[in-house]
């Protein structure tokens, strides 16, 4: 199925790897132009030269830097003459409790989640709204709906991140930018294979998985793959997917325990 991405501008952040990479790598596929970001130059370097695309664009930026994420998106309209998609991707986890969070933690955690939404937003949303295919697609998290105490700060921040998600849908509605969320399971991008590593087991990596599968009640048995979420994220980029705002999709082997 031809998804009507071809010379379509996608704006990935923390598309160096993982998900974000993943995602990257899936819409070259497709035929569209895309500019992406990261904050480690050397990381971000490896992974350009790995796709050693003329349709793709790179540069070295934080998301919470609301100048740095300015520019960045400025030089990608002037680059490809436009914006037609956003993937808000930069982001990580912070493995604390509450009583191990700290205030520090906590506002760190919320400046991040809420920075690498709203920045990139704001410098993209007058070129969103001139496309006549206009999506963004925030990378979030089934924390953000069945939260972990092991994960408190974290938890909390992509709640307020898939909140935020669904107001955006409405207000940016007449402009006809859809926003929409892909909610993450656990997903192998490298941090688990170290895990295992560091863990000193002695059965193998699959096993292991496994193991860790049937303990956080993953349904499918295993982990994701980075490339299984981007397909989920290319499609909503889609101008197919024309019809689809305001909405979450789980992309997590079934271990989701919400309904909403």
């Amino acid at each position: 199925m031809d998804l009507g991405l071809a010379d379509r501008t996608i704006v990935v952040t923390g598309g160096s790897s993982g998900v974000g990479l993943a995602t990257v790598r899936a819409l070259l596929d497709e035929g569209a132009e895309v500019a992406m970001c990261g904050r480690d130059a050397d990381r971000l370097a490896k992974a350009a030269a790995g796709l050693r695309n003329d349709r793709l664009l790179t540069a070295v930026c934080d998301v919470r830097d609301a100048t740095a994420v300015e520019e960045f998106v400025r030089h990608t309209a002037e680059t490809f003459g436009g914006i037609d998609g956003l993937v808000n991707n930069a982001g990580q986890s912070r493995m604390k409790s509450l009583d191990a969070s700290t205030a520090d933690d906590w506002r760190d955690e919320l400046e991040l989640k809420f920075s690498g939404v709203l920045n990139p937003l704001h410098a993209a949303r007058p070129h969103l709204a001139a496309s006549d295919a206009a999506s963004v697609v925030n990378i979030n998290a089934v924390l953000a709906k069945q939260p972990e105490t092991r994960l408190i700060a974290t938890s909390a921040a992509r709640a307020g991140i898939l909140n935020l998600a669904k107001s955006l849908s409405v207000e940016l509605a007449p402009e006809g930018i859809r926003v929409n969320s892909v909610c993450l399971g656990l997903v192998d991008t490298g941090q688990w294979t170290r895990r295992h590593a560091a863990s000193g087991s002695g059965t193998s990596y699959e096993d292991w998985q496994a193991e860790l599968a049937a303990d956080r009640g993953i349904a499918l048995g295993r982990l994701g793959r980075a490339e299984e979420v981007a397909y989920a994220v290319v499609a909503l980029l889609s101008p197919r997917a024309s019809y689809i705002t305001g909405t979450s999709i789980d992309v997590c082997g079934g271990v989701g325990r919400s309904i909403l």
